[in-house]
């Protein structure tokens, strides 16, 4: 009996050795598991631990042990929070960590694009024509009405004829005198020895447009933009009451410069440029303009012909310095204008009529700093987006009213391209390559009197 009694003993002391053993050797290796962990979070981290000083470093290392410890104790909502456990399960597990790349992989590689690269798709998000002659076409599509791949702009005159309303047979007149006379053909030779329009003073409206019909939100995008397919507009960024409502008078006198005309790309040329002279380029139209707003409208005109499209796709990042150097010494300039040219296919040209003088076309261009892809880029901020689009639709409408078929629509498109500046910042395409350097240069006519109606009258 007593043999048995000392068996059973023997058996539960034995029993309780192995679990102790058992417990002993989990131990070990649970507190060897935390030491790797430990340690694998210490090289993680050490640049960070030498940044930030003591105190911030025995901060972090509470924090760290109280996450490992009790987890549950310690939160806190970071967005891109470097949080312990998830380095170290990072270090230990990548499979896991590459896994979750892979289903996120699309919005991942979009939602981390540097901010170079932005302002490199943004230089690259416009026509142009490339070094061997062929035209590039970025703006080839919106939401609305989209274009033909070839680049022709079919029902680009948004006086449709439900929304323009003759205020009386003289005005249906002048209308009828002003048509819309787009060509398509490449045959530019004609078009060579026009001579520079004189400036025109437009003192009646052509086309008068209901504002019930404007207010409509669905007839205003139809009529006066045209919406790429990678971007979105809203409806309460389109209210006409706001872009009409907003005062774009220029601000002072004209004792300091008022108006500042760049080229982002002043390279850009027409079907006659001379290699190497500026003057038969996107330059030369700029300071046909100037002259025009100085000598003509007595407006303070600054034009800066720098180049900075030697290298297209950091054109706008190149533009930028300079730009916010020429604000920073005058900063009493009160409006913006980027001057370019289009790129659209060989067999079209942007050609219209008025008052009897064959001119290019003219489209105004906004960036809404939003792509449907991206959404709404914070890296690209602009604080300005809801005046830079009050100014175009206001030169958009003068234009309209006063000189029917001259504009194309405006043109809305993802990214921001410079425009953040400056509350009043105008970009505005020129023609196309197709057009003569004179087309070109009579199409600053009606643009002067335009801006001058919207900044002054």
């Amino acid at each position: 009996m007593e043999t048995g009694i000392s068996c059973i003993m023997y058996f539960h002391g034995y029993r309780s050795y192995q679990k102790k053993r058992l417990k002993n050797k989990y131990g070990k290796y649970l507190m060897g598991m935390l030491a790797v962990m430990a340690l694998a979070a210490f090289f993680v981290q050490r640049q960070e631990l030498w940044s930030i000083g003591k105190k911030a470093a025995v901060k972090m290392a509470g924090t760290a042990v109280v996450d490992v410890l009790a987890p549950g104790l310690h939160y806190e909502e970071k967005e891109n929070g470097n949080h312990f456990l998830a380095k170290v399960e990072k270090i230990l597990f990548p499979i896991a960590d590459y896994t979750v790349q892979i289903q996120s992989y699309e919005t991942d590689a979009e939602s981390t694009l540097s901010y170079e690269m932005i302002l490199a798709m943004e230089a690259l998000d416009e026509n142009y024509v490339d070094e061997n002659g062929q035209v590039v076409m970025q703006n080839n599509g919106g939401t609305d009405s989209p274009q033909p791949a070839d680049g022709t702009q079919n029902a680009d005159n948004p006086q449709a004829a439900d929304g323009a309303q003759n205020a009386d047979n003289s005005q249906a007149a002048a209308t009828a005198q002003n048509p819309d006379t787009s060509q398509e053909t490449s045959d530019s030779a004609g078009q060579a020895s026009l001579t520079v329009a004189q400036p025109v003073t437009a003192t009646q409206k052509a086309v008068e447009y209901s504002l019930e019909k404007l207010n409509d939100f669905d007839y205003l995008v139809q009529n006066f933009y045209q919406v790429d397919s990678t971007t979105t507009v809203k409806s309460d960024q389109l209210n006409v009451a706001a872009l009409t409502g907003k005062n774009m008078k220029i601000a002072h006198d004209a004792g300091t410069p008022q108006i500042l005309i760049y080229h982002t790309h002043s390279l850009e040329g027409y079907a006659d440029s001379i290699p190497g002279d500026r003057s038969t380029t996107v330059v030369g139209v700029g300071d046909y303009l100037t002259e025009l707003l100085t000598q003509q409208y007595g407006y303070n005109v600054i034009h800066d012909t720098g180049e900075y499209d030697t290298i297209r796709d950091k054109a706008y990042s190149k533009a930028a310095p300079a730009l916010e150097q020429i604000l920073a010494d005058n900063p009493g300039i009160d409006v913006v204008i980027d001057l370019h040219r289009d790129g659209v296919g060989e067999n079209t040209r942007l050609v219209t009529n008025v008052n009897g003088t064959d001119m290019a076309k003219v489209m105004f261009f906004n960036g809404l700093s939003r792509t449907t892809k991206l959404g709404d880029i914070a890296y690209l901020y602009n604080p300005y987006i809801a005046d830079n689009l009050a100014f175009s639709f206001q030169m958009q409408l003068a234009a309209a009213e006063y000189y029917p078929g001259y504009t194309r629509k405006i043109y809305l498109k993802g990214y921001r391209f410079n425009m953040h500046y400056c509350p009043k910042t105008l970009l505005v395409e020129v023609g196309a390559q197709t057009n003569t350097v004179q087309e070109a240069k009579n199409a600053m006519v009606p643009l002067a009197d335009i801006l001058n109606k919207v900044l002054s009258e």
